[in-house]
């Protein structure tokens, strides 16, 4: 299992000249999955180019060195202008999965996929019996992502499992680049797969519907639907070191250096994870319990909620883009 770097919802793009077959498509989907449908290929076409997302990195080349290379610039990743995708409304209408009929009047589904090739969105073909040999012509060709015959049986109820796979599949790829360098700092938590599998219970028994890493203390920021914020901090063998060493150096009562170093407290202290005088004998009111995630290395990890002006940021929630999106048929 592998942990985008980051994720939150997006658009479900619905193609189909048939009014009734787009209407059985939206009731399919997780009434939380936001869609938007289309009659008119050529409208949602015009859709696409106003909704694509950008392809800019949040990466920092250093220049201020004259004598270096280019191959030997520093690149840094610029993490909290990623956190702070979660400001911007537009991010849900981000499409991430077309679904798009075959046969339609204006243009056939296959053309359609190819007028939005260079497009990162995941796309999925509805086909008749007739048109499964060029719905594999377009998997092979690279065109397409998923085919569904829409005479199988099953065919609503693997749409709606294939629109959930390929919307984590566009956020592994979209982050892959990220990721490379975030592991190469204090972030390699997020390449490990036991701790992909901690995060997945974790927006299960809590509700979460996005996520984006953290830069201090390192960790992975959460947002439920209505807006409100947790942060899990994950802490390394390492990472506890420097919390050791930054406590003395402080001051910091004797206890708390002791439940650092034995490990029995996780700290959060605002506002960047680290002890300072502010702190004092009231430690621990920003401390938990560590649980242990064993992976590619040992990670302790707690569950701290997240005040909003933490984050200097005003996050949009995701139910306040519900209530406001147009209904399903755009055209």
């Amino acid at each position: 299992m592998k942990l985008p770097v980051y994720a939150h919802p997006t658009m479900t793009v619905l193609v189909d000249d048939s009014d009734t077959f787009l209407h059985s498509l939206v009731f399919q989907l997780d009434p939380m999955q936001a869609s938007v449908c289309f009659h008119d290929p050529l409208q949602a076409l015009e859709w696409f180019k106003a909704n694509a997302q950008s392809s800019e990195l949040p990466l920092q080349v250093d220049f201020d060195n004259p004598n270096q290379s280019a191959e030997q610039r520093n690149v840094a990743v610029d993490l909290e202008q990623i956190y702070r995708i979660s400001g911007q409304r537009q991010r849900f209408s981000i499409p991430s999965v077309l679904v798009v009929d075959y046969s339609m009047p204006q243009m056939n589904g296959v053309a359609f996929c190819q007028a939005i090739q260079h497009l990162p969105c995941k796309k999925i073909l509805f086909t008749g019996q007739a048109d499964e040999k060029i719905a594999v012509d377009a998997f092979n060709r690279g065109l397409i992502d998923r085919y569904i015959k829409k005479s199988a049986d099953d065919a609503l109820d693997r749409l709606e499992e294939e629109v959930a796979a390929l919307q984590k599949a566009f956020f592994q790829e979209q982050s892959e680049t990220l990721l490379d360098m975030l592991v190469l700092h204090e972030f390699s938590f997020l390449r490990c797969g036991a701790l992909a599998k901690v995060v997945q219970q974790l927006y299960q028994e809590h509700g979460f519907v996005e996520h984006y890493p953290f830069p201090s203390p390192s960790g992975i920021l959460f947002f439920k639907a209505d807006g409100s914020a947790q942060l899990m901090v994950v802490e390394t063998e390492r990472g506890y070191e420097s919390q050791v060493e930054m406590a003395r150096d402080s001051g910091a009562p004797q206890s708390l250096v002791e439940a650092l170093e034995e490990k029995r407290m996780l700290p959060f202290f605002p506002p960047d994870g680290m002890y300072s005088d502010e702190v004092g004998q009231h430690w621990h009111r920003y401390c938990k319990a560590p649980q242990v995630c064993k992976g590619l290395e040992t990670y302790y990890w707690a569950l701290f909620e997240v005040e909003p002006a933490l984050l200097d940021i005003q996050p949009t929630p995701y139910a306040e883009f519900l209530r406001q999106h147009t209904p399903p048929l755009a055209a």
